[in-house]
């Protein structure tokens, strides 16, 4: 943003009147963080703001530098913020946590678990994002509020977020078969049947990655349980022996149960990992037409097919009356240290300003509900992206907001007991048991 070139006479006047306000009370240093300057679109004063913000992510490579071309469009904005990037990768719980102990943490940080955000706030690390709250709630929607919540607190915001709830599917296996993508879980189901009549069977399980069990009965759980029970199992308010766990079970076993629908049949998924799932759809020669995954899904194979002509996406099905509902994951900003440029860029990083700089250059999505979803790179990540946008509901990934042991260990917890699923889809009230019993014994 350019500054305003005053002429002399108006700074000579604004100089009196600053004088003059100052004798009756005010002083240069009430103004504080806010002073006077021009209004940018972040909701900052880009004349008034300055001094220096740390932040510390996970990004590196590409990722690293479009959130630097983000800091460089709030540096334009705030010319005198300085805005030190951090970037810990893969070690960024551990460098994060020895930085909090030591009493010495980034001003800003974005977490890529939301369970880190809980622990920082039960250890009083963490300051409260009221100054930023209604730009939140307006451009994000109440799900970006509850997810960025404890105890009624906000303390963080989802900036980059994944959408979980997509269906890849190989374009020329639907046409050979003559279905079209579906909205709704009935017609999901009797697509899938047609398709399996076809020749190809409708699913590739990716069932060696327990994961990718888990994220199937939570895109099931969000559309039939709804997103108040789902936030009560995420927590285990409510057990896994409810009811409303049996009933997304039953659902999924019409998937899961059904064998000869199934690339290689269930013991063939037990042994398929997740980029496997993939290739299997994304062929000349499909041995699957769909695989249920998130919007990541494009980038897990190297594959001769051109997206939308070739292989395409459609948002995961409606269940019975559920709304627009997606599953995700993301990484959430969080502030340290307060101070007028760590809340200028806070308010920043919420706009649709911010959101729309990396989407233009991909590998993006967001809340934001400002957003022009035209700025994505192409169709399909508008598609994906623009889910996220236009969603009604929006929760985390609901193991992910598990203790590690139960929710994100291989081959125990949920991952082994979703496999375990797969194996006898039919025992649904043994397999809600024993969820049960390794929650309890997780959740102390």
């Amino acid at each position: 943003m350019k500054r305003h070139r005053w002429p002399l006479l108006a700074l000579l006047l604004t100089l009196a009147l600053a004088t003059m306000a100052a004798g009756c009370g005010g002083s240069d240093d009430d103004e504080g963080a806010a002073g006077t300057g021009a209004t940018t679109a972040a909701g900052t004063t880009a004349e008034s703001v300055s001094g220096t913000v740390s932040v510390m992510a996970v990004w590196t490579g590409p990722e690293q530098a479009s959130f630097q071309a983000v800091l460089d469009g709030f540096k334009e904005a705030n010319p005198d913020v300085t805005v030190n990037y951090t970037s810990a990768g893969d070690q960024l719980p551990t460098q994060l946590s020895t930085a909090v102990e030591g009493g010495n943490p980034p001003d800003i940080a974005v977490l890529p678990q939301p369970g880190l955000m809980r622990d920082f706030v039960q250890k009083k690390a963490l300051k409260p994002l009221d100054f930023a709250q209604q730009d939140i709630q307006t451009n994000m929607g109440d799900s970006a509020i509850d997810l960025g919540s404890v105890d009624g607190q906000l303390y963080g915001f989802l900036f980059k977020a994944a959408n979980k709830s997509t269906v890849w599917y190989n374009v020329a296996a639907f046409e050979d078969a003559g279905v079209e993508p579906p909205e709704n879980w009935e017609d999901f189901l009797a697509a899938a049947k047609t398709i399996n009549a076809s020749g190809v069977p409708a699913y590739s399980i990716g069932g060696a990655d327990g994961w990718t069990l888990t994220d199937l009965f939570e895109n099931i759980y969000l559309r039939t349980a709804g997103p108040e029970k789902y936030d009560q199992l995420s927590t285990h308010d409510i057990p896994w022996t409810d009811q409303s766990v049996k009933d997304a079970l039953t659902e999924m076993a019409k998937v899961v149960g059904d064998p000869k629908n199934i690339a290689g049949g269930t013991a063939g998924a037990l042994q398929t990992d997740f980029p496997t799932s993939v290739s299997n759809v994304f062929s000349a020669s499909p041995k699957a037409a769909q695989v249920i995954e998130g919007d990541f899904v494009a980038g897990a194979v190297e594959t001769d097919l051109k997206p939308e002509t070739d292989y395409n996406v459609f948002p995961f099905p409606a269940v019975g009356d559920s709304g627009p509902s997606v599953v995700g994951g993301g990484d959430t900003v969080v502030l340290f240290n307060d101070s007028p440029a760590a809340q200028a860029l806070i308010t920043y990083l919420a706009s649709a300003d911010a959101a729309e700089i990396w989407a233009k250059r991909g590998g993006f999505a967001t809340l934001n509900k400002e957003i022009d979803t035209s700025v994505y790179p192409d169709t399909i990540t508008e598609t994906t992206a623009g889910a996220l946008s236009e969603a009604e509901v929006f929760r985390f990934d609901l193991s992910d907001l598990q203790p590690a042991a139960f929710g994100g260990t291989v081959g125990q917890g949920l991952f082994k007991l979703f496999q375990d699923f797969l194996k006898n889809p039919d025992d649904v009230e043994g397999i809600a048991k024993q969820m049960e019993t390794a929650a309890a014994k997780a959740f102390g």
